[in-house]
């Protein structure tokens, strides 16, 4: 099915109501975009915020004529001083097909690939993590991931417990299972993270061997022999006590999804309770690791 797509810059203070308008003018979806390549990389919890110069694209079916839905935008008071607007005819393609073709095996390290289930496996005698991207939890793509499932397939994981704090998809624990551990325990604060990683988990038949716990649910006393936190620089500064009790002396941790210019602040406040590696990085993002120092 053809569409016809329109594009209006805005703000972070007007798009919300400018969308609503939209909406009711027939548009079928809305869709923020960045204006100005200022991405927003540390919302805060519960918050999804905008960004000063957003872009609002409505999508209508081909045959809608725009002339009214234009003059109607005219006359919002926040537009009048400068209405600046594109209209763009978009090509009938097999959308579904289109982002499948987008996504394929990656390998991380030596052992691991991360394989969406409509692609084949490349090494049939790899460790495969069978993942589709779902709800943008963590599909590998991303450098924080990716720094994260390079480190795991550097470890010898054997009969070892995991946890996999802010577990996301699940990608980390069922990456970790995968690669010999005998147990994991997953952790968010999201139910439907909690969801997208019992999903996963079945998928790859690791689920027996998966605990999952949403924080105020999680058993006390709790400790791993490996944790990994792919999170972002705030919460591991915030709950940096609370991750470092979770790691048994001589234990091994990695914390990602933190900022280059972030990892020294966080290497010195974890250095209290572990011994600290150099960060890794990857493109913007770092990785750090650490051993637990004993009690």
């Amino acid at each position: 099915m053809p569409w016809i797509q329109l594009r209006i810059h805005s703000n972070s203070e007007h798009a919300e109501t400018l969308s609503d308008l939209l909406m009711e003018l027939g548009s079928v979806s809305i869709t923020f975009e960045d204006g100005k390549d200022t991405p927003i990389f540390e919302p805060k919890l519960g918050e999804t915020p905008l960004w000063a110069d957003t872009v609002v694209v409505a999508l209508f079916d081909a045959g809608t004529d725009l002339n009214p839905v234009v003059d109607e935008l005219r006359q919002l008071p926040f537009l009048q001083q400068q209405f600046n607007y594109k209209i763009e005819q978009i090509e009938d393609k097999d959308w579904v097909r289109e982002w499948m073709d987008n996504f394929h095996p990656i390998q991380f390290g030596q052992r691991l690939w991360i394989c969406p289930s409509w692609r084949e496996i490349p090494d049939p005698n790899a460790v495969n993590v069978i993942l589709d991207p779902g709800l943008a939890f963590g599909t590998g793509t991303h450098p924080t991931t990716a720094l994260c499932l390079q480190w795991l397939d550097s470890l010898e994981l054997q009969d070892k417990e995991v946890i996999d704090f802010g577990c996301g998809s699940g990608i980390l624990a069922v990456a970790a299972l995968k690669l010999g551990a005998k147990s994991a325990i997953g952790i968010d604060i999201d139910y439907q993270a909690i969801d997208a990683s019992r999903d996963n988990a079945t998928r790859n038949q690791v689920i027996d061997r998966l605990s999952l716990y949403l924080p105020q649910d999680q058993p006390q006393g709790i400790q791993a022999d490996v944790l990994v936190a792919n999170i972002l620089a705030g919460p591991l500064q915030e709950l940096a006590p609370q991750i470092a009790s979770l790691v048994k002396p001589g234990g091994k941790l990695a914390l990602s999804g933190l900022l280059n210019e972030q990892a020294e602040e966080l290497r010195e406040i974890y250095s209290e309770w572990f011994t600290m590696d150099a960060a890794a990085h990857k493109e913007d993002w770092s990785r750090l690791t650490g051993v637990r120092k004993s009690l």
